[in-house]
């Protein structure tokens, strides 16, 4: 019989790529996963892993027995999800990793909803970039979380995470007031190019919000000279009302810009989900937060001018 958790380690390695990450991901020495994937082979009854110069990778029976784990994982997932469905009440505590825009607009709106719907619920707040919310999810260190894609930067298809959309927002230019240029244009090239030879203001390197700048104004044809990288929107917006440099941001975050800055929309979106592991939908603290999420960025668009 094979072992669930074993198994699960094995569709870590698949995902991370090397025993270390997968140690230093689920809090083990790397000794103690190499020798339960070896026992997984043993009760798999054929390899599993083969070397590859100083890494493992899976053989075709590894990847073959991952795509049964995602299903096993899964079904387990539905398994706890109605399990938790025949409790009374909504209750415990929910782990919720955010995007930083996010924890200043949705989440706070969520939290005040999921308060006065389900008191015994403790939701925990964890800000973590989009692109690390999977890692995080199958580690059991997030139970849901809000995430985004940009233009320019689509999500990675998982099969182990499943989405429900929120919302989906343009990106602004912004800028100062004084430095705006002139005769701008409508498309993406246009706009964009305009601020060729101006210095940027971008999220830090290895988020998707940095990704989203940079390949933004490659297909506008330049390079972006990045001089400062911050990741909360509100700082992007002081920087740039004083000159700083140009930036993108969501619709979201231009609610409250400071005297001086300039908004240009463009023709490039942001779309924000709610992300859970996949068959946990049904988890009465999960759909409690998505309807929560939901209500909250519904009640944002109702009172936006």
């Amino acid at each position: 019989m094979l072992d669930v958790r074993r198994l699960s380690l094995l569709r870590e390695l698949d995902r991370r790529g090397t025993i270390a990450a997968v140690a230093e991901a689920l809090t083990f020495t790397a000794s103690a996963v190499s020798q339960q994937l070896g026992v997984l082979e043993r009760e798999a009854g054929v390899p599993l892993l083969e070397r590859s110069g100083r890494r493992v990778v899976l053989t075709p029976a590894g990847r073959t027995l991952v795509t049964h784990a995602d299903a096993v994982l899964q079904r387990l997932e539905v398994a706890v999800s109605e399990l938790a469905s025949a409790r009374e009440g909504v209750g415990g505590p929910l782990r919720i990793g955010t995007f930083p825009s996010g924890g200043h607009t949705i989440v706070p709106a969520a939290l005040a909803e999921l308060a006065r719907r389900h008191p015994a619920l403790e939701p925990m707040v964890r800000e973590i970039d989009s692109a690390r919310v999977s890692d995080g999810l199958r580690a059991g260190e997030l139970d849901v979380a809000l995430v985004h894609d940009y233009d320019f930067v689509p999500a990675t298809p998982d099969s182990t995470v499943d989405e429900i959309p929120l919302v989906d927002e343009p990106m602004y230019l912004v800028t100062s007031a004084a430095t705006r240029a002139t005769g701008r244009g409508e498309t993406l090239a246009e706009l964009l190019g305009a601020y060729a030879d101006a210095p940027w203001i971008t999220a830090r390197d290895g988020t998707t919000g940095h990704a989203m700048a940079v390949r933004a104004c490659q297909a506008a044809g330049f390079q972006p000279r990045i001089r400062h990288q911050v990741n909360d929107f509100r700082t992007v917006l002081a920087l740039a009302a004083t000159g700083q440099g140009a930036g993108l941001v969501p619709e979201t975050a231009t609610a409250q810009g400071p005297a001086g800055l300039a908004l240009t929309e463009l023709p490039l979106f942001r779309r924000s989900k709610v992300a859970f592991r996949a068959g946990s939908a049904g988890h009465p603290a999960i759909a409690a937060f998505v309807a929560a999420a939901t209500a909250a960025v519904t009640a944002g668009s109702a009172a936006a001018p």
